[in-house]
């Protein structure tokens, strides 16, 4: 059936496409001890405290959760030092995305982002009619003057993502900041920090300092990675009062559940297992770049909790046959990169054994 009044842009929309989860791999191939190095999660799962949370029948489910998120975005605030009225709690990033591109973005709008840039920013975009610039890209990252140039006084939103998914590529403070100095003053940039705990370069920089003089500046963080609480969905924006009341007014009622919002708060005043997520990705991004390179493999060098190889052939082959053997990765072919498989970091013997995998494919 061909259906005559959409809105513009849904029918040339392709949907986000998740890693693939363990018990599909099960059903498919029977393989029952697999491993999943596909989706960015940290394999340290939550914290402790979170593991209480969830154990314990705190949650009152016939009741509908606190719409406002109090506990949440009062925590939030302290933890950065900005005021309630900064923050907007979504069901995951995503959600705050959503909401940023349902704002700023209609037809006739730009959105601008860089090439191989996170999935989301051109599928909320069109979802809302807005037009695509895409910038090119330098040595697989964001090439700010190329983003500059896509601005028009059409220009809607700027996304960046600061590492890059999914190539882990980051921009430093100075470049980045005089970058969001120059942009007018009536376009939206959102500064997509998903990454960031786990990043501990000296000129790698926290976007929320900005805040306070950027009024067009949003910083959009997540509980899903570092935090390791993917499955419930948390994750927030931070930004000029007036920006935080627009977004609020698009939110969906309760779209933070009680249980996430219990676990998230739990998961923010345990900043001892963050540092240990950190310390154990960073010796499991050094683990993966070294048994690539004594397989003879390229890669694009990360600072987040993946590394994308670059193979000399489809992806997608060679996804397939690490599948076969029980080893879950991406090919990132849809996101312009040829030849791309991310491998997010797991274990030391998970790690290990993708990468055994990976020399008996290639």
């Amino acid at each position: 059936m061909t259906w005559h009044h959409i809105a513009p842009g849904i029918q040339q929309l392709q949907p986000y496409v998740p890693g693939k989860p363990l018990s599909e791999l099960e059903r498919e191939l029977g393989i029952r001890d697999a491993i999943k190095l596909a989706s960015n999660e940290n394999p340290l799962g939550p914290s402790s405290q979170v593991r209480q949370i969830l154990s314990a029948p705190a949650i009152e489910l016939a009741r509908y959760p606190d719409g406002s998120s109090h506990a949440l975005r009062t925590a939030l605030a302290r933890h950065h030092q900005v005021t309630t009225d900064q923050i907007t709690l979504g069901n995951g990033s995503n959600d705050v995305l959503d909401m940023i591109a349902r704002v700023f973005l209609y037809p006739g709008r730009d959105s601008v982002f860089s090439a191989h840039a996170f999935a989301v920013y051109p599928l909320s975009s069109q979802a809302v009619g807005a037009n695509l610039k895409i910038a090119a890209a330098t040595h697989y990252g964001h090439d700010l003057n190329n983003l500059y140039q896509q601005i028009t006084p059409q220009t809607g939103v700027v996304w960046i993502a600061n590492p890059n998914n999914p190539t882990g590529t980051w921009l430093a403070r100075d470049v980045l900041y005089d970058f969001i100095c120059s942009v007018p003053a009536d376009v939206m940039i959102v500064l997509d920090e998903a990454y960031t705990e786990y990043i501990d370069q000296l000129d790698y920089p926290d976007g929320t300092q900005w805040l306070a003089d950027h009024p067009n500046l949003i910083v959009t963080r997540t509980f899903s990675k570092a935090y390791g609480l993917a499955a419930l969905r948390v994750g927030y924006a931070l930004a000029h009062p007036d920006v935080t009341d627009l977004l609020n007014r698009v939110r969906q009622p309760f779209n933070v559940n009680s249980l996430a919002q219990a676990a998230a708060l739990a998961a923010l005043q345990d900043q001892a297992h963050i540092t240990r997520s950190a310390d154990m990705n960073r010796a499991g991004l050094q683990q993966l770049a070294t048994g690539l390179t004594q397989a003879g493999l390229r890669y694009i060098p990360s600072v987040a909790n993946f590394i994308t190889v670059l193979c000399d052939r489809p992806a997608t082959e060679i996804d397939d046959a690490l599948l076969r053997q029980g080893v879950i990765t991406r090919p990132v072919e849809n996101y312009g990169l040829p030849g791309g498989l991310r491998i997010s970091v797991g274990l030391p013997e998970e790690n290990a054994r993708c990468l055994q995998a990976l020399q008996q494919v290639v």
